[in-house]
């Protein structure tokens, strides 16, 4: 995972001087303005797959089962598979919060208190945290290379004041975001998105800034 994570770094950062680069570049001619035609056709595949598994949440009732009477009904048998194989529950319990964050169900406060007494308030908040912040960094690419380039060419001046602004002290805006919810958690996952920020400042926030409360809901 911490591969994964750092791979994530430096790809951003060839992204963003990629992108630098093409800024610089001269009007392109037909045939890379065809290529550009197709761009975001390429980029739409990942956003049909987000939206689909949102839909198909509720589409399969998935969300009658995804309660607090259902875990209490399935508790010994949670119990019993940590009791069996604690490392197979605990990256089970991993993916399942993952695709909970990146497909924006809203179980995160459920799967927290589940694993607070799963696998006890420090392990559980461990996995919450890396679970949600791989989940929102993953919504966060998705949203970045499907749109946010695009909206940020045809917004004009506006938006790019706004993204400067914003850019000064990115990351102290995103930590409040996350350690004050003024805002629904997918918002905050998508928002920044659009305002060209890295990554590696995108990324920290959510693992500093859900501790407070996956402590206190993992407890």
């Amino acid at each position: 995972l911490w591969g994964l994570w750092t791979g994530f770094f430096q790809d951003d950062d060839i992204l963003m001087t990629e992108m630098t680069k093409d800024q610089q570049d001269e009007v392109p001619s037909n045939g890379d303005e065809d290529q550009q035609a197709r761009f975001p056709a390429r980029r739409l595949w990942p956003v049909l797959l987000l939206i689909s598994g949102f839909a198909a949440y509720f589409g399969l009732g998935l969300d009658q089962m995804m309660s607090f009477a259902t875990l209490g009904e399935h508790r010994d048998a949670l119990e019993a598979l940590v009791a069996d194989s604690p490392l197979l529950a605990a990256m089970m319990f991993f993916a399942l919060y993952v695709l909970c964050v990146a497909f924006s169900l809203p179980a995160a406060t459920l799967l927290t208190v589940t694993g607070g007494f799963l696998f006890g308030t420090l392990s559980g908040t461990v996995l919450v945290v890396r679970g949600a912040t791989l989940g929102a960094t993953a919504v966060f690419l998705v949203a970045r290379s499907a749109f946010g380039e695009a909206l940020r060419k045809r917004a004009g001046p506006a938006l790019q004041k706004l993204e400067a602004g914003f850019q000064e002290d990115a990351f102290s805006y995103l930590l409040v975001l996350r350690l004050v919810p003024l805002f629904p958690f997918f918002l905050v996952n998508i928002g920044p998105a659009f305002l060209g920020i890295r990554l590696s400042t995108y990324g920290l926030t959510p693992l500093i800034g859900i501790i407070p409360g996956s402590l206190v809901s993992a407890g």
